[in-house]
């Protein structure tokens, strides 16, 4: 039986992609699926899939509409597979596993039956510690201090240094709020429960959203050193100005979502005042706008039961 699927969103980076495969293709010990997911590349990648890794299930989307889209068009076709694999690993192209890395994800799953989301040490091509790999909900009053940059100042501080958990020990296990979706191992259940990413979400911010509504579900989180993967972070979206307003514009909607209606006046006034600082005109434009309906549990719950 197929214990894992693995879902790879891909957008230019062919070569970061064909290292990341080759790295997966090494990985023993785990039977597991792969869905390529190319979104609309220009630089040759789904190609070079076609013709390298002929094994792969490679889906050329003929749009990019962002990474939680993509993503869903491969976490749909794991979730239609007869059997289900177990567990789903949302995977980067711009990582490097060493060979045990997949087999050491699943072994603490099994040795945590309240695990839902698992994410490994990220160590990036200068050898320090990916600080997104393990992190707090990015609230108002953690935002906040991220902004204000007393997470830096006081790195060690457990008040302080929420936002991206500092304060711990990088070589320690760690319950978590989340980790990052360049490597996101999820029992496949989870997904049945909580649904797929909310693709209101173009890129950035999808994957907190996620595991926030898997801890609703009584799933726990955990960061596990023990598993050390390569990120050369923002291979794809390195220098792109659509990235960087994307990054402020999901943060704005994860705040909408989630904790706006809960936050104080004087509180809500100087957050939104900070987004559209950041975001600029257009954010404040879309802003102005009210946003999308996000799926509800019932509308969530369809996007899993898709035919095969």
């Amino acid at each position: 039986m197929v214990e894992l699927g693995i879902v790879i969103v891909n957008y230019n980076t062919r070569e970061r992609l064909r290292d990341c495969l080759q790295s997966l293709d090494a990985n023993r010990g785990v039977s597991f699926v792969t869905y390529v997911v190319d979104n609309c590349s220009t630089d040759g990648s789904a190609a070079m899939v076609r013709e390298t890794f002929p094994r792969l299930h490679l889906i050329a989307s003929p749009t990019n509409g962002g990474y939680s889209y993509a993503n869903n068009l491969g976490l749909r076709a794991i979730l239609a597979r007869d059997p289900t694999p177990p567990f789903t690993l949302l995977l980067n192209p711009d990582t490097v596993l060493p060979p045990d890395a997949l087999a050491g994800m699943i072994e603490f799953f099994q040795s945590h039956p309240d695990a839902g989301i698992v994410g490994p040490k990220l160590v990036m091509a200068d050898g320090k510690l990916d600080l997104a790999c393990r992190r707090s909900f990015p609230d108002p009053v953690n935002s906040i201090y991220h902004v204000l940059g007393l997470d830096q100042r006081f790195a060690t501080n457990p008040r302080f240094a929420r936002y991206n958990l500092t304060y711990l020990d990088e070589n320690q296990v760690a319950e978590v709020d989340s980790v990052v979706g360049a490597f996101m191992m999820l029992r496949t259940e989870t997904l049945r429960q909580a649904g797929l990413l909310d693709e209101t979400y173009f890129m950035y911010g999808e994957d907190l959203d996620l595991a926030l509504r898997i801890k609703q579900r009584g799933w726990k989180v955990y960061y596990n050193p023990a598993v050390q993967v390569r990120h050369y972070k923002r291979a794809a979206s390195r220098g792109s100005a659509r990235a960087q307003y994307e990054f402020w514009r999901a943060a704005y909607i994860f705040y909408k979502k989630h904790y706006a209606h809960t936050t104080p006046l004087p509180l809500r006034a100087l957050v939104v005042l900070g987004l559209a600082a950041k975001g600029g005109g257009k954010l404040i434009r879309e802003m102005m706008q009210p946003l999308p309906p996000a799926p509800n549990g019932a509308e969530i719950h369809a996007m899993s039961e898709v035919a095969s």
